[in-house]
């Protein structure tokens, strides 16, 4: 296959899709708060334990405090996990329940920052590990709350993980404590989904701004990319060292496969989140949740471990 090598064509996906997004303006911004799912299960190296975030939403114009945030959790919720006719109730865990050392390892498998954590966060997850997620079978998620059924499906698609990695130097002027990673993936001929995540030193992961793409361009090819470093949201910028990992570290990289509704709503979810401005449009963000707004979403998953040399 041909090798294509062009830095820009990860996010040009992205960029053509946001360009054709329809700007939605909401009817009501005063409407009734709906139910909203935040719920991932993930298969392959480095899976972790599946989990279900359950919360009500906030009329568009809200204004929210750190301390508010405990009420939007939904503590009275019924949750369940179907595969192959086998029915798994979860368990609510709340993070307040837990001792300090516990309550990071939680956070981490959470995705949340260990180390700012103000609220008293509660999820429904499988403690007795009975859920044994696998690549191509499909999982329906039932949410019972206040004489409500929410429900959702998703399927965790064939893991395409990444099969090189090298540093290279950063372009432009000389940088001896900076590095930037090129990977080479080798897509299988039709629609593939991606996501991925960073971690640098004792960091927890994190996905970049735009953090999933399709294979619009490199369609059953081999292709290498610069693969840049999350930055948290809200933390410093620093346009010089913005994407790149810093020399002398550890770097971990998390590569998941998604299906299509998994992509949609991180799609227009990033989309959203990164068009802030007093002259940006409102954006829908795409769900797959029946009766209610959010992701229930299937990981095919893979963990590599990388050092980044000193110069």
């Amino acid at each position: 296959m041909k090798k294509l090598t062009h830095f820009m064509l990860l996010i040009l996906p992205a960029f053509i899709i946001f360009s054709c997004e329809q700007p939605y303006t909401p009817p009501d911004f005063n409407t009734e708060p709906q139910i909203v799912i935040e719920g991932y299960l993930e298969a392959g190296q480095g899976a972790g334990i599946p989990y279900v975030l359950v919360t009500k939403s906030l009329p568009f114009l809200t204004e929210i405090s750190p301390g508010d945030f405990d009420i939007l959790f939904v503590s009275n919720a019924v949750v369940a996990v179907s595969s192959d006719g086998k029915k798994v109730p979860l368990t609510q865990l709340c993070l307040n329940q837990l001792p300090e050392e516990l309550k990071k390892q939680a956070a981490i498998a959470l995705g949340l920052n260990p180390n700012n954590i103000t609220a008293n966060i509660c999820a429904y997850v499988d403690l007795l590990q009975q859920i044994k997620p696998q690549i191509g079978k499909t999982y329906d998620l039932e949410v019972l709350v206040d004489g409500k059924t929410i429900t959702a499906s998703t399927t965790i698609p064939n893991y395409v993980g990444l099969d090189s990695f090298r540093w290279t130097d950063l372009p432009g002027e000389p940088n001896d404590t900076l590095a930037q990673l090129l990977v080479t993936i080798n897509d299988p001929p039709g629609k593939n989904y991606y996501r991925y995540f960073t971690a640098q030193g004792d960091e927890s992961l994190i996905p970049p701004f735009t953090s999933v793409t399709d294979d619009v361009f490199f369609d059953g090819k081999e292709f290498e990319f610069p693969l840049t470093k999350a930055e948290r949201r809200g933390g410093d910028f620093d346009p010089n060292s913005f994407g790149y990992y810093t020399r002398g570290d550890s770097v971990t990289i998390k590569w998941c496969t998604i299906d299509k509704a998994h992509f949609d709503f991180w799609n227009t979810r990033d989309n959203g989140a990164n068009s802030g401005g007093p002259f940006s449009s409102y954006i829908r963000v795409k769900t797959n949740i029946n009766g209610g707004l959010g992701i229930w979403g299937g990981y095919a998953v893979g963990v590599t471990k990388l050092y980044c040399p000193e110069k």
